[in-house]
């Protein structure tokens, strides 16, 4: 089920991650066991996240690899240490849905969410260099946690991408 997309305003927000290189083909297995090495992490420095988690796609070649980072937002920016890395998420306008349903509908939904803002004629914030796209900040927001919530097809997540100026 998705939403109606919209565009909204978004604050910057730092945010603590692990970048990972993965395929299509190992992506769900390879990232899925990155979130609790975040929150580990975070836990040993005595800090609490400030939002929920998030996949942040950097590099996107969906016939080679991709460059993704799974992070989850702090309150304040905390430098890297290891395979912790520190960041800020761009604050900007930013296309959203909100998705319910298993995680394996993301990419239909993803696909509505770029055709929806090629019949608006926004820009995403995202440069092409060969079959491979550099995005500024493209956004996958976890609102489930799986622990709580075990059925798959009720999970919530927000796809943001954001527009170029």
């Amino acid at each position: 089920m998705l939403s109606e997309p919209t565009i909204i305003e978004r604050d910057e927000q730092p945010y603590v991650s692990i970048m990972s290189s993965v395929t299509m083909q190992n992506i769900g297995p390879v990232l899925s066991t990155l979130h609790p090495e975040v929150f580990a992490w975070l836990s040993q420095q005595g800090k609490t996240p400030a939002g929920p988690p998030f996949w942040k796609y950097n590099v996107i070649d969906m016939e080679r690899e991709m460059e993704v980072e799974v992070g989850v937002p702090t309150a304040t920016q905390l430098p890297a240490d290891g395979r912790i890395i520190g960041g800020i998420l761009p604050a900007g306008r930013y296309a959203t849905l909100h998705h319910t349903g298993h995680p394996a509908e993301l990419m239909e939904a993803t696909r509505a969410l770029l055709e929806w803002a090629d019949k608006q004629n926004l820009t995403w914030d995202m440069t092409e260099s060969g079959p491979a796209q550099k995005w500024a900040s493209r956004l996958e927001i976890y609102h489930t946690d799986p622990r709580e919530q075990p059925d798959m097809t009720k999970w919530e997540t927000d796809l943001a991408f954001r527009l170029a100026h």
